[in-house]
């Protein structure tokens, strides 16, 4: 007997169980899925610094270095992304042939089954690369080796699945597709209208125990060329031929495209983009039990499945994809900027095209970041999937924003497509990846913080596992060990964040970090905030939280900071601290405590509990949002990083796709270097008041071998700045010349006259 649990714990506990709302097994199983990582500590509201900044870094092995500098450059030099979106609508035959031989499917697949067996952090080193060279192609390549069959039967399936099927996906004998996104299920996939009945049929001649399938599915990457397909599909057993139970739930089946009654080939067009995705269907599919991954015992358990592999996944195809898009629009903007003239000077000199260029470069700074990060925690075997989750949604969003940027600082050179545009089929794919793998409205209001608050919380969801267990007096006892664990917690946490709070966090505990140093401290007091207003917000709102979605974003939106943040933090420091870099690392920052002073203010503004909301303002915000983010000076510092060939402009944007050819990449490129290599050639001739070489030379300011360079220079800028242009009969199969128009109507009046 204890007399805390019985006489104060008791009526909590009472009290609780019945303001708990129920949960669903698929709520569940979302919420159970992966694993906490750095994020737990920053809802500690206590960060352990030395913990984030003895992560090992992410690293390549020789061989997946090799891969990387062998293969994949080969395959990104048969690239050419004009061709394959406007002319063949699709990768050429040596493309697909190319990437099954070298088997780019099978990167994650062990070397035991076939596979290449190469880690998460070399996995999207490839996506990366490859997606600067053609987004079709590094798709094409990711959708494989994420969520789908070949990850759910390496984590999920039989031994003899595994031997089966996993060679034949490593090698590109079978191309591989998941269906989960139906017609009447998007966002909320666990309402999917898809079924399977178990009954016994006939399969390659034998009588068995299968499954029968009606399904339609949509959206599905590789579908329309796929020979394997994973299906997730609501399982019954009306007859019980496997047990009492009638609907078993969601599961997991392959499905080999060449059975009767699989409808595939159609395509969709996402966005203009011309990877291989589109709808199939299901009508009287049979299967035998075996084909489910897992088995029969597996039955059921698909939502749990796919939300386990989603927990890695989502951190690595899309994040690569959006870290190498930011980088690809630092440099290529960067050196746009500082080659292309107007009113007498380079543009990059212009404030107004500083601001958005610097915006562009910290972005790609901190998504580099955070994409490494991520990586170091997925190769040692954590599925972080709180932080997968901040990773696609942000990761995703400030693509949009930085490639938006590139957009307005090329103005129409970006905006004319063809061979020699750079950035404008990655502009058109941005929607592609804010709405794949969970929408980034739904990530953001019900996810990040939804599932971070439970799982990532120090006690929550043990309290909510004792308020659910079944035997009242077991839950009891487990309740009272962890709530009075909780209620101690929140009272340090209450003094802590009200001491660094109106100490402006001087006093908290920082690592030895040179220049970096103040924002460590300042990370801790927004830590220790954000983890005193969440308790505050779970207590005072409970189970109704998450219907308060505006704020469950803002909450989300300070915990997403306090991440990308400790990210930037964390490669500076592995980096080596590097002083160039520093502006990059300032703005990031700078920006990041700006939103969270701003999510903070917007949080209390609208708590319901005034009372609570007034303390809470008191403590955490005692003198209001006074962040204003970068400073001039760090604007015009971190835009600079790119204006000019250095070792820190290609620490900014590594290992890009570069080929030497006549794109407009390589174009600008050459450009950019001739134009900064003959930099002092031109102040000379400023300074004399002259503009052409020739004049210069004559007069003595320059050589002539100086000229020619700057005329080479010159006529490399010319090159860049040229946009296509086409013959009206190659954009319009109904174009009609001049002289047939005028014969058109001629004809055409002379018809009406005789009528």
């Amino acid at each position: 007997m204890s007399f805390r649990r019985d006489t104060l714990t008791k009526p909590i506990f009472s009290w609780a169980r019945g303001v708990l709302p129920a949960m669903s097994d698929t709520e569940r199983e979302a919420l159970e899925a992966g694993d906490v990582w750095w994020d737990a500590d920053l809802f500690t509201g206590n960060p352990d610094w030395s913990k984030l900044l003895k992560v090992p870094q992410a690293t390549l092995t020789e061989e997946e270095r090799a891969f990387l500098n062998g293969p994949v450059d080969e395959l990104c030099a048969m690239l050419d992304e004009w061709k394959i979106f406007w002319e063949w609508r699709d990768l050429p035959p040596d493309v697909w042939h190319f990437v099954k031989r070298e088997k780019f499917f099978g990167m994650i697949i062990p070397k035991e089954f076939g596979g290449l067996g190469f880690s998460p952090y070399a996995h999207s080193e490839v996506v990366r690369k490859i997606s600067t060279r053609s987004i079709a192609a590094a798709v094409t390549v990711m959708v494989p080796n994420s969520l789908g069959p070949g990850e759910l039967l390496m984590h999920f399936g039989k031994k003899e699945q595994q031997q089966r099927w996993l060679p034949r996906l490593a090698d590109g004998r079978d191309i591989p597709c998941f269906g989960l996104t139906s017609p009447e299920a998007g966002s909320d996939a666990a309402s999917m209208v898809d079924t399977g009945i178990i009954c016994k049929g006939t399969f390659e001649g034998q009588e068995v125990l299968g499954l029968k399938l009606n399904w339609h599915k949509r959206y599905i990457t590789l579908g329309p060329v796929a020979t394997l397909l994973g299906l997730a599909f609501k399982a019954y057993d009306p007859d019980h031929l496997v047990g009492d139970q009638e609907e078993l739930g969601i599961s997991v089946a392959l499905i080999p495209t060449n059975l009767p009654g699989v409808e595939i080939g159609k395509r969709h067009l996402p966005s203009m983009q011309v990877f291989q995705n589109g709808p199939n269907w299901g009508r009287d599919v049979f299967i035998p039990l075996d084909y489910v991954i897992g088995g029969q015992a597996r039955l059921g358990q698909g939502w749990k499945m796919l939300m386990t592999a989603l927990a890695a996944g989502r951190g690595i195809s899309l994040p690569s994809l959006s870290a190498a898009g930011a980088a690809y629009a630092a440099r290529t903007t960067g050196a746009y900027a500082r080659i292309r003239e107007q009113f007498g000077i380079s543009i990059s000199k212009f404030e107004g095209v500083e601001e958005p260029l610097a915006r562009i470069v910290a972005t790609a700074y901190q998504l580099e970041a955070a994409r490494r990060l991520t990586c170091a925690a997925l190769n040692t075997g954590i599925h972080p999937a709180v932080i997968s989750g901040i990773m696609k949604l942000h990761a995703t969003e400030r693509m949009r924003t930085a490639v938006d940027d590139a957009m307005d600082i090329h103005g129409g050179k970006a905006v004319i497509d063809g061979p020699q545009n750079y950035l404008g089929n990655l502009h058109r794919a941005v929607p592609v990846g804010i709405t794949v793998e969970g929408a980034n409205i739904l990530t953001r209001n019900l996810i990040v913080f939804g599932q971070g608050a439970i799982r990532a919380h120090p006690y929550l969801l043990d309290e909510m596992n004792a308020l659910a267990d079944a035997d009242r007096e077991r839950g009891l006892t487990a309740f009272d060990k962890v709530f009075w664990k909780h209620v101690g917690h929140s009272f340090e946490t209450l003094l802590r964040a009200f001491g660094r709070s109106w100490s402006f966090g001087v006093f908290a505990l920082a690592p030895d970090a040179g220049d970096a140093r103040p924002f460590y401290r300042q990370l801790s007091r927004y830590s220790a905030a954000f983890a005193l207003c969440a308790d505050m917000a779970l207590l005072t709102l409970g189970g109704a939280l998450k219907r308060k979605e505006m704020l469950s974003a803002r909450f989300g939106d300070i915990l997403s900071e306090l991440y990308l943040l400790s990210a930037a933090l964390k490669r500076w420091q592995d980096e080596g601290r590097q002083k160039e870099d520093f502006a990059a690392l300032e703005w990031c920052m700078a920006t990041g405590f700006r939103t969270i002073e701003n999510r903070l203010a917007e949080i209390l503004a609208n708590l319901p509990n005034r009372f609570v909301a007034g303390m809470l303002k008191f403590v955490v915000q005692p003198f209001g949002a006074r962040v204003l983010g970068p400073s001039d000076r760090v604007v015009h510092q971190c835009a600079s990083l790119v204006l000019e060939p250095s070792a820190a402009r290609d620490r900014l944007t590594p290992d890009l796709a570069y080929v030497d050819d006549d794109g407009g990449f390589a174009r600008l490129e050459r450009a950019f270097n001739l134009i900064a290599g003959t930099d002092a050639i031109a102040r000379r001739m400023r300074a004399a008041h002259l503009s052409d070489w020739k004049d210069a030379v004559a007069n003595g300011v320059i050589t002539q071998a100086e000229g020619e360079q700057l005329a080479a220079a010159r006529e490399a800028v010319t090159k860049v700045i040229e946009v296509d242009d086409f013959a009206p009969e190659a954009l319009s199969p109904i174009y009609k010349k001049t002289g047939d128009v005028h014969q058109f109507f001629q004809e055409l009046g002379e018809q009406r006259a005789a009528s």
